[in-house]
């Protein structure tokens, strides 16, 4: 076979580090960024991060801004370009250019981007006047799990060491909701034989678990847990008897809300029937459930606050999720004076603290963007609530701001907006929707809202069911399916019509 050259002309996708960079951040959430930059910090020494504000920060930042305005203009015009195209959906467009993140003077890197966070200095001037709430240390509280509490109960007790030490066994075995998670058959098979334990001694330290606080704690099942927080109720409590005894024998129907059939069963009134049905749900089914260690840094922060200013919702950016970078000055000083003694090393530190400081910067710009542009179209449910949520796709956002879908996408993964009526991810103003008779259109989380609210105003002893519901919502012009509703219905976490069923 014949070798040759031959030369082709195509175009392809190409994007750039920088460009990477900035869809990396954009899709992160604020805690996965403070990781990020948390490694950036590390391995970056011209990249700092300032600790609340400083007056030398924002007059060095005024002065800075005032040289390289221009500069900076066109630079934003570029990422902010860059931004809106994705890794794979966007193969067809045209390449990226590594010119489109200039390359400046290093005269000019620590003046120009010397804090991302005085980029919006009428925002934050504006925000100076709010009550400075956040403004406060987080106090770390010991908080006793279930194991220890117990253990510092089992020492006040006079048991022998090796019934001590059967005890601590047990309350190994108990998982967080404070049932045993084995079964004493199991236990001792575990056991080594040498120890001679015997079945009937391991159930009398059971029982001092089972007498430990709080009450039913080390119980088999729901069944044993239940009667044994019966058991410590005083007995002139009215239909204690009926209780135990629905527990004991009939708790399956009870949880079927099969009461017809409870009461032929236990041949009592429909008084004593629910007397005895409130007694049992007074009881804690997860008695351990309290002591559950929670972290405290296990909380979500929003990036945008909504207000209604002069009759219109306005998002705002919150300060406190808002990483404030700069450009170390010492080192940038050494990098200008030595610029030809400095080093490729250096010079690579200082072009990738500046792409960072630019890429945080147009991060947030796109969620303010993108929130914004998600509070007019849903204004409604700012008003009304989510009974008036309007359909909403990331393709109409997406055109009216001039972004890809993708990155549409991106911006409201994770994101969250804090709103007078609650704190919601982005997402959740995203849905489908369901055609009415009108030839209109409702969304998914309208209808959901309007069964949540049939199935609150509706009769207990008679509940809908959900082709009664179906029907309600078709003569409000919403045709809905039956299993569209079932589906609706689960997802709002709602029992069916059955165990809605109530004396």
């Amino acid at each position: 076979m014949k070798q040759g050259l031959q030369l082709r002309t195509s175009q392809n996708l190409a994007l750039t580090p920088q460009l990477q960079q900035s869809i990396r951040l954009l899709q992160l959430s604020t805690l996965e960024l403070n990781q990020e930059l948390e490694i950036i910090l590390q391995e970056n020494p011209l990249l700092e991060l300032v600790e609340g504000d400083e007056d030398s920060e924002a007059s060095y930042a005024e002065s800075s801004n005032t040289e390289t305005s221009n500069d900076k203009a066109s630079d934003n015009n570029a990422s902010t370009k860059d931004t809106e195209v994705s890794e794979q959906e966007s193969a067809a467009e045209a390449p990226i250019a590594d010119d489109d993140f200039k390359q400046n003077d290093f005269d000019e890197d620590y003046e120009e981007y010397g804090s991302v966070s005085n980029w919006d200095e009428g925002r934050k001037q504006n925000n100076n006047n709010d009550d400075d709430d956040d403004s406060f240390t987080r106090q770390e509280t010991a908080v006793e799990n279930l194991r220890d509490h117990l253990l510092d109960q089992t020492k006040l007790l006079s048991l022998s060491e090796r019934d001590q030490q059967l005890m601590l066994l047990l309350i190994d075995s108990i998982n967080e909701n404070g049932y045993l998670e084995s079964s004493l058959e199991d236990i001792i098979e575990s056991l080594p034989e040498e120890l001679e334990i015997e079945f009937v001694e391991l159930e009398i330290v059971l029982k001092h678990v089972q007498n430990l606080d709080p009450v039913g704690i080390g119980a088999i099942n729901l069944q044993e847990c239940i009667l044994l927080q019966l058991n410590v109720l005083p007995d002139n409590i009215p239909d204690l008897v009926l209780a135990k005894t629905i527990v004991k024998e009939h708790l399956h129907v009870l949880a079927n809300k099969d009461f017809n059939k409870l009461r032929k069963l236990t041949s009592c009134s429909e008084e004593s029937l629910k007397s005895a049905q409130t007694l049992i749900q007074l009881q804690n089914p997860r008695p351990g459930a309290g002591f559950a260690q929670f972290s405290p840094n296990h909380f979500i922060q929003h990036e945008v606050t909504v207000k209604k200013t002069k009759g219109i919702w306005v998002a705002t950016l919150n300060d406190g999720v808002m990483p404030k970078l700069r450009i170390n000055q010492m080192y940038a000083d050494i990098l200008k004076r030595n610029r030809e003694n400095s080093g490729h090393y250096l010079q690579s530190q200082m072009q990738e603290a500046r792409w960072m400081i630019k890429n945080i910067q147009q991060r947030f710009s796109t969620i303010l963007r993108v929130s914004q542009a998600i509070i007019d179209k849903q204004r409604n449910f700012f008003e009304q609530g989510e009974i008036a949520m309007r359909p909403l796709v990331l393709r109409e956002i997406a055109d009216q701001l001039e972004l890809h879908e993708s990155t549409i996408s991106r911006v409201t993964t994770h994101k969250y907006m804090l709103t007078p009526r609650g704190v919601f991810e982005l997402k959740y103003f995203f849905g489908s929707h369901v055609a009415t008779e009108s030839g209109g259109e409702c969304s998914a989380t309208a209808i959901r809202a309007l069964i949540k609210q049939l199935v609150a105003e509706e009769n207990t002893k008679k509940p809908y069911s959900d082709n009664q519901i179906s029907e309600m919502l078709a003569k409000q012009g919403i045709v809905v399916a039956r299993r569209t509703i079932a589906k609706y219905r689960e997802s709002l976490h709602i029992p069916p019509a059955n165990l809605r069923k109530s004396l």
